[in-house]
């Protein structure tokens, strides 16, 4: 990512996220008179932070060199930062003052240990899959075949999760919520932008989807972040119909960049039965369905 670049986004993310926040809501005392900016001044963010106007608009022109730690703390209690956003904060910063460092992890992997395929075909009442940050899939055990079978169903090998929901018309139907799904995509592809900037094969998964998806670009132009944690997913599945599943993601640290993500829910639960009963697919159906995560190794 370029370096400019790199200070355009910090602009943007700043400008934006103090725009949300009201005189009022920041618990400062509005003076009345007419307002040129829908949230808070540049100056009110510095009285917040408690630094110097000047020291701040260097700040949010991209200018961050020596902003330290503390910093950075000040700005995310002024702008009312979670600690995602104030992550990506300091992920931007890293990347202006280091516009050349080797990344630290392999966000677009696509190698798979054979023990993460040993777990995930061990997790015979979970759907689960790894992922890379790019939000390609690269393994997946049977029941997570069956419930993604749409989405695994791509001409681009490995799957990836971002041209389903953006690019194939069935994510509408398969997501009940794709506004969300919609938003955790694109946050979390942005999150990785900032963590390795030097990603040209991020960057040109970024400018496809910006160029073929007008709500991709619209959603990347917010500048919101995320992570995909844990919480329900409701899908309508083709088979299956209407399921409420349990999500958690959960980061490989042996292998920086992967993320098992698991699909559960009690037995006792609605749509349970219909859930299980997916991992015993019509024989047609099965042979038919692409498989990512062959036993013989890595998608690619």
């Amino acid at each position: 990512m370029p370096a400019d670049t790199v200070r355009e986004d910090i602009r943007t993310f700043l400008t934006s996220r103090r725009a949300r926040i009201t005189p009022r809501d920041a618990g400062l005392r509005d003076f009345g008179g007419r307002r040129q900016v829908s949230g808070l001044r540049r100056s009110e963010v510095a009285q917040l932070a408690a630094i110097s106007v000047e020291y701040y608009t260097r700040i949010e022109r991209g200018n961050v060199g020596g902003v330290s730690e503390d910093i950075l703390d000040a700005l995310a209690r002024a702008l009312r930062l979670d600690d995602v956003e104030r992550a990506h904060l300091a992920a931007l910063v890293r990347a202006a003052n280091n516009p050349h460092r080797l990344p630290d992890r392999d966000g677009g992997s696509s190698h798979v240990r054979p023990s993460l395929q040993q777990i995930l075909d061990a997790m015979t009442g979970a759907a689960a899959f790894v992922r890379n940050a790019h939000l390609d899939i690269l393994a997946t055990n049977t029941l997570a075949r069956a419930l993604y079978t749409e989405a695994l169903d791509s001409d681009e090998q490995p799957p990836n999760l971002a041209r389903f929901v953006f690019r194939d018309p069935r994510a509408r139907r398969f997501y009940r919520d794709w506004e969300g799904i919609a938003h955790d995509a694109v946050g979390s592809l942005r999150t990785e932008a900032a963590r390795t900037p030097n990603d040209t094969d991020l960057a040109d998964l970024i400018d496809e989807l910006t160029t073929c998806s007008a709500e991709f670009a619209q959603r990347w132009d917010d500048h919101d972040v995320d992570y995909y944690r844990s919480g329900q997913q409701r899908f309508h599945h083709p088979d299956a119909g209407e399921l409420d599943l349990d999500y958690d993601a959960l980061e490989v640290p042996a292998d920086p960049g992967l993320t098992i993500v698991t699909y559960t829910l009690a037995p006792t639960a609605p749509h349970a039965t219909a859930f299980l009963r997916l991992s015993h697919p019509h024989p047609k159906a099965r042979s038919e369905t692409p498989n990512p995560a062959a036993d013989s190794g890595p998608p690619r």
